[in-house]
């Protein structure tokens, strides 16, 4: 069964960490890449990172911001996120997400359609 399940997320200070958590289970080893979403309350969803099973290459939009770290276990087929130094613009609900594709991650995949979504888990940035 193909299934995406996140978790990890919850109420973090300003300048906190947290380590986000995606579970992959049915992708076909090397033929996806699994890209990280957020979407802020009255905000369109927006792409963050990407890590590619073909060959372990990563991207990172601008929201990254070089305080965000993806990561993979592929052992265990699980992805992470690890988010530094938050801010309370950090404040959404993160989605992990598949796309079918033996390539580098790239910004282009940010926007087409995604195989497989997660239902998502909300990260609150706040004192």
């Amino acid at each position: 069964q193909l299934q995406l399940v996140e978790s990890g997320g919850g109420l973090v200070q300003p300048g906190g960490s947290l380590t986000l958590s995606c579970a992959a289970a049915g992708l076909r080893k090397g033929y996806y890449s699994i890209l990280w979403f957020r979407q802020a309350p009255g905000k369109e969803r927006e792409g963050v990172a990407c890590i590619s099973d073909y060959d372990d290459t990563t991207y990172y939009t601008d929201v990254a911001n070089g305080r965000f770290t993806i990561s993979a276990d592929n052992a265990k087929n699980m992805v992470y996120l690890q988010m530094n130094s938050l801010k309370p613009d950090a404040t959404a609900v993160y989605y992990c997400a598949a796309y079918p594709v033996q390539a580098s991650c790239n910004k282009w995949l940010f926007g087409y359609g995604m195989d497989l979504w997660g239902k998502g888990t909300l990260v609150t940035v706040s004192s």
